[in-house]
């Protein structure tokens, strides 16, 4: 069974499950977003978005492969190309990070080490670009009924994974803390710590799926 790392780009974009390939939870502020998937088309929404990081920033995201089959992705953007930051209570994201923002493997393939992969590959890319440190807004309660009846779903990934990989609670809250990787701690990360990493995102490797939108 061979593995194959690719970056995300408008032609591997196709290659995201569904969901997520017409997800633009991260990628537009709230009222955007709920127009775009209640009158508008969010695929093509998530393709502009996508086609502008590229063009202004570079890569953000990388795409896995078992044999010709995609199995999961990851992307990452700076936060001032995700409007949906605005809108945490621990915002905003650090100006010298990069944001976090989704990690996903398919349920066929989950347990596997390929959430490993993906999330070392995003460092790895991430620093050799002079990205200093990652961040990302985890969910304390992950699983339970949305606050305040705002839709998340499983768009913000368990604040538990982010703890068990190395980051630090940098804002602390009750549902929403934010938390930083310093990228040159990716570099001696222990095996256990990477072994965490696979079983956290393992986990979450079923089909996500929320209100207007998922990633």
């Amino acid at each position: 069974m061979s593995r194959r790392l690719v970056n995300l780009t408008l032609d591997t974009l196709e290659d995201l499950p569904r969901p997520c390939r017409t997800c633009v939870f991260w990628e537009l502020d709230p009222v955007a977003a709920e127009q775009a998937c209640t009158a508008g088309d969010p695929g093509l929404e998530k393709e502009a978005w996508v086609s502008e990081t590229l063009l202004e920033w570079g890569s953000c995201g990388k795409l896995v492969y078992v044999d010709s089959a995609p199995a999961g992705y990851v992307m990452y953007a700076p936060p001032s190309f995700l409007p949906r930051v605005g809108v945490f209570p621990t915002g905003p994201a650090s100006a010298d990070a990069a944001l976090l923002t989704t990690a996903n493997v398919v349920a066929g393939y989950a347990g596997g080490g390929l959430g490993r992969m993906l999330v070392q590959a995003a460092a790895r890319d991430l620093a050799k670009r002079g990205i200093r440190a990652i961040e990302a807004f985890g969910d304390a309660k992950y699983g339970e009924p949305d606050p305040d009846g705002v839709t998340f779903g499983r768009c913000v990934a368990p604040a538990d994974f982010f703890l068990a990989v190395g980051f630090k609670t940098v804002r602390p809250h009750p549902r929403f803390p934010r938390l930083r990787l310093e990228l040159r701690t990716t570099l001696s990360w222990k095996s256990e710590v990477e072994y965490a990493l696979e079983t956290l995102l393992g986990s979450m490797g079923r089909p996500v799926a929320t209100g207007p939108a998922a990633t």
